[in-house]
């Protein structure tokens, strides 16, 4: 007995080793997110949902994660603060992200070049040559894109009562200007914003066709490539930036549009109301999402062609910190691999714990299981900022063929420029004054506020003011990095 006694304490001891010299092999990386549908994320909530991402990871990669999700109003502050402290070793981010930017990242030396790491990979293997080769600066990878509507392009969006009221032919619409009898409907209607602009300058975006807008930012949306030169141009300068200024000028003063634009009065909720007709909306592969979005059903239209460019599948990405050692970068890597390929781990990182935070649900005209969310659910993110659209599970209102919608989506004309990054550095005090004139000129001249007859003054003074900023300096500084760039 007592022989028994003995050799059953040396197996537990061999076992209770075993296992500390297993839980040793881990590589430990520390996964920094930002979350958007919850205010104030529940950290309770947060760590059980890491525990359970780690158990279900265990035997599949040598990897564990310490998971920290910070609330969108303080992601910025509070991950960068994080970064310099080196605390993080995965990171989410995005081009149109402040401070942590795609750009900003990349010029400090703060993220870690994972070229070499990647071929081969689950991660590398997860998608298209085109979407490693779209997110990389000067040649290298230093971000992993979430597979998501990674081209963009636009639509003219209607609401439909309206469309049903009026007999709108939404398909003759194949420009602005065939917007306005529509709006005049709109306007007889009794409504307070026949064209709602969300509040945002919309030259950008309605001009996509037009001009490759590499700086991917309207408050700096007077530096472009044209389409026709392939060549970097001054667009507040151009014909069509007068005629667009012109005619928001004109349905301004027709009541099409509201002042509240240029003051930006209107919410974000606005787009939820019945006080508008049309409106924009960025185009995706199940354009259906807008119905439960909006609370109502609407009408797309296509306004612009869908276009890859160099931060088109940047607006929601992962980069490895450069404080990271060889071994987490690599676990960082096998870790996005199969979050990437593998549905379970996907919906738990997005969605949280199954029967807590969502259900599975599917119903009688579904061909497949659905992810429906609880009203309690204490974590919560969508797949944009989480994971591949190919292995998220669609939630109910999506179609169940969301993977095939995605991967056909993504196959778009390469805008001219794409893959050019632009080095502000050299001229980065005039670059921000430029951009800070964009508020009082630009903004103001994009929804409205300016009355036609006074554009082209307006556009002068704009310019005069761009000039005293040093305008040219940075203009040229673009035109000798393009040319360079053009000539590799």
């Amino acid at each position: 007995m007592k022989k028994l006694v003995s050799l059953m304490l040396v197996l537990c001891m061999m076992l209770s080793v075993a296992a500390i010299a297993h839980a040793e092999d881990k590589v430990v990386i520390n996964v920094t997110r930002c979350t958007f549908n919850l205010a104030t994320p529940d950290s309770d909530q947060v760590k059980k949902v890491e525990d359970a991402i780690n158990a279900y990871i265990a035997d599949k990669i040598n990897v564990e994660i310490r998971l920290t999700d910070i609330g969108s109003g303080e992601y910025t502050d509070k991950a960068n603060l994080a970064l310099a402290n080196n605390e993080i070793n995965l990171l989410w981010t995005a081009s149109w992200e402040s401070v942590i930017g795609t750009n900003d990242l990349v010029p400090k030396n703060a993220v870690y070049d994972i070229t070499d790491l990647l071929p081969g990979t689950a991660l590398y293997t997860s998608m298209d040559e085109g979407q490693w080769s779209a997110s990389s600066y000067n040649g290298r990878n230093y971000f992993v894109p979430v597979y998501k509507d990674n081209v963009e392009g636009y639509d003219f969006m209607f609401r439909k009562d309206l469309v049903d009221k009026y007999n709108w032919d939404v398909s003759s619409v194949t420009k602005l200007a065939d917007l306005e009898p529509m709006l005049a409907d709109a306007k007889a209607e009794g409504l307070k914003y026949p064209f709602l602009t969300q509040k945002t300058a919309m030259f950008y975006r309605w001009y996509l066709d037009n001009f490759y807008f590499f700086t991917a930012d309207a408050n700096t949306n007077f530096f472009a490539i044209s389409g026709e030169t392939n060549e970097v141009i001054d667009t507040i300068q151009t014909p069509e930036y007068a005629e667009f200024c012109k005619l928001m000028g004109d349905w301004a003063e027709k009541g099409y549009i509201s002042e509240d634009e240029a003051n930006k009065v209107t919410t974000d909720t606005t787009t939820q109301s019945k006080d508008w007709a049309i409106s924009w909306w960025t185009d995706l592969p199940a354009n259906e999402e807008a119905n439960s979005r909006y609370g109502q059903e609407v009408v797309m239209q296509p306004a612009t062609k869908h276009w890859a460019h160099s931060t088109s599948n940047l607006g929601s990405c992962y980069c490895i910190t450069a404080n990271s050692t060889e071994a987490q970068a690599k676990a960082a890597i096998d870790f996005l691999g199969l979050l990437f390929t593998d549905s379970t781990l996907a919906d738990i990182y997005t969605f949280g714990i199954e029967g807590e935070d969502f259900n599975y649900t599917q119903e009688a005209d579904q061909t497949i299981k659905h992810v429906t969310k609880t009203d309690a659910g204490k974590y919560n993110h969508s797949m944009w900022e989480s994971a591949s659209a190919t292995v998220v599970t669609p939630e109910y209102n999506e179609p169940d063929n969301k993977a095939e919608l995605y991967t056909e989506f993504n196959k778009a004309d390469a805008a001219p420029g794409a893959g050019f990054r632009f080095d502000k550095t050299p001229v980065e005090a005039a670059y921000t004054a430029c951009s800070a004139l964009f508020e009082q000129y630009g903004f103001q001249l994009e929804n409205g506020a300016i009355a036609p007859d006074a554009v082209d003054a307006y556009i002068e003074q704009y310019q005069a003011e761009l000039d005293a900023a040093g305008y040219q300096d940075v203009l040229a500084a673009f035109q000798a990095q393009y040319n360079e760039w053009k000539a590799q």
